[in-house]
């Protein structure tokens, strides 16, 4: 069967661009998801959390209706100077205004009103004293939508689209049928052939190695992303409200003095909860944060932006080898208290009991961290703390509690034209997943980008 547009993937990306293509009635969509309905999604999240342990399944929290955000703590960072790279490709007015319209879209659909970060002169003052510190804290507005909202406003947009989509769940697509360097259509797993003369891939981060895969077999220009490998913080949230009060989510960068590498705080999450993620065999350590229900704590990640050179070209492969090492170690996700960490010793439930922040992930185990990070990267982290710890007195108390392991997957970054169109002709990239977004908000403007090229393109063939 033929169709004039086919989107693989159901993310934030994929979602807005099969949005933006419903504006013309006369387009026959098709949007292959490897995922499962948000329906089912939500019932395997509560089985996923009863059971705490979901093996050989594709992860209910990664995979199906929205992506990964669908269970993130939605957070749409309206900046141009966060959450992508998207700069690359146009202009900042043109960003602006792009990031300004899907913004308008998420509100439409059921996000909130409220804005973070609008207050100037407080946080001047908050830049000052980060710099003070060695930090650098950018400065950028959030719309939060909460972890329980994320799933209301993604049935809206499935809502939207009934009838002017052909949507597929359970649909993996295997590959990519190209002819002369055209895009002609994909294959899914079950040897279900669709033909398109536009193809539009947004596999998210879910789906990198599959388009790494891809993107050999065709030929494809890639750039290799940098990897982020790093724990999650928790301590009391009283420590840092002088800050998420003002920006809800401060985004501070720092250069470690020993390896002048970049590190960086990462989903803020304030009076949150810490969670355990589960993707391809792996357990990983995210955070959440909730608009009907808050926890004592704040918590964020802190990540170390490692770029490998050649002859060296696997960074997700590094990132899960250090993932699975602590899981290997805990099977799951390991907890220590900083003070045991500084101590040289291994935290025990014992110790993790009395301490004074209450774990809100209680299913991870207490364990030794420094078995776990490379030196590298554990320097980073420790000396970033301490720089915190200046900034925001309290973060290096002892109690406080750091999980591990976090790794952000990016993928290759590929050879893309302004409309983000790749090396064949009418196969577009977008989203996390092709490495030109990092949130929300910029992946749901690259599937603008590419849907507004592929109007234009279908109008002058009429």
């Amino acid at each position: 069967m033929k169709y004039d547009v086919i989107i693989v993937g159901a993310g934030p990306s994929g979602i807005f661009t099969t949005l933006e293509l419903t504006k013309r009635k006369d387009i026959r969509i098709l949007l292959l998801e490897k995922g499962k309905s948000l329906e089912e999604r939500l019932q395997l999240v509560k089985n996923y959390e009863k059971s705490e342990k979901l093996l050989n399944v594709l992860s209910p929290t990664i995979c199906g209706w929205g992506g990964a955000g669908a269970f993130s703590d939605g957070k749409l960072t309206l900046s141009t100077e966060v959450g992508g790279f998207l700069h690359r490709y146009l202009s900042k007015s043109e960003l602006t205004e792009l990031i300004e319209y899907a913004d308008k879209c998420y509100v439409q659909h059921g996000a909130p009103e409220h804005i973070y970060g609008s207050d100037i002169s407080e946080i001047e003052k908050l830049k000052i004293k980060a710099i003070q510190n060695n930090l650098k804290l950018i400065p950028t507005r959030i719309r939060h939508l909460g972890t329980d909202k994320c799933p209301y406003i993604l049935q809206n947009f499935k809502n939207s689209l009934e009838g002017n989509a052909d949507i597929r769940f359970n649909s993996r697509v295997e590959s990519i049928i190209c002819d002369d360097s055209k895009v002609r259509g994909v294959i899914t797993d079950a040897g279900k052939e669709f033909l398109s003369d536009f193809v539009v891939i947004s596999p998210g981060r879910g789906g990198a190695e599959w388009l790494d895969r891809e993107c050999r077999r065709m030929g494809l220009t890639t750039l290799i992303n940098p990897v982020d490998i790093g724990i999650r913080v928790e301590l009391p949230a009283a420590t840092m409200a002088f800050i998420t009060d003002v920006v809800y989510e401060p985004k501070l960068l720092f250069y470690s003095k020993q390896f002048d590498d970049q590190v960086r705080t990462f989903c803020v999450n304030p009076y949150g909860e810490v969670v355990q993620e589960f993707n391809e065999g792996i357990y990983t350590v995210n955070g959440h944060s909730y608009t009907t229900r808050k926890s004592d704590n704040t918590n964020f990640a802190i990540l170390v932006s490692t770029s490998f050179t050649k002859p060296f070209n696997e960074p997700i492969s590094y990132g899960k080898y250090v993932a699975r090492l602590a899981n290997f170690l805990s099977e799951g996700v390991i907890i220590q208290r900083l003070g045991d960490l500084l101590k040289g010793r291994r935290s025990t439930q014992e110790r993790v009991g009395r301490g004074i922040v209450v774990p809100t992930l209680r299913t991870a185990i207490p364990g030794d961290l420094s078995f776990v990070l490379p030196y590298r990267f554990l320097v980073n982290i420790l000396e970033m703390l301490m720089a915190l710890d200046r900034f925001a007195p309290g973060v290096c108390s002892e109690h406080t509690l750091l999980y591990g392991i976090e790794v952000k997957f990016y993928s290759l970054q590929l050879k893309l034209t302004k409309s983000l169109e790749t090396e064949v002709k009418n196969l577009f990239a977008v989203g996390d997943g092709a490495g030109v977004s990092r949130g929300l908000i910029q992946a749901s403007v690259s599937g603008i980008m590419a849907a507004r090229e592929i109007m234009k393109r279908l109008n002058n063939s009429h």
